[in-house]
């Protein structure tokens, strides 16, 4: 199983794109998660920092990955 600290997501309006990558900072994946499975996809890694860029929904998407034990970032565009 691959060990993130941080997934970076980029909040689209059809789907997102994500990258996760270790505490070294190399890319450990790069792929599109459509807007139905965007919910499943932070529950099946592991603990660790999610940023996105602010946007309206970024507020949304960070009470929900907050929920899921990660920490929420966002960074302004």
């Amino acid at each position: 199983m691959r060990e993130v600290s941080m997934i970076g997501i980029d909040l689209t309006q059809n789907g997102f794109q994500v990258h996760g990558a270790p505490a070294g900072g190399l890319v450990e994946f790069r792929k599109t998660v459509t807007r139905r499975k965007a919910r499943a996809f932070p529950a099946e890694e592991p603990g660790c920092l999610v940023a996105m860029e602010a946007c309206a929904c970024a507020h949304y998407r960070g009470r929900e990955v907050r929920n899921l034990k990660h920490d929420a970032l966002t960074l302004l565009p």
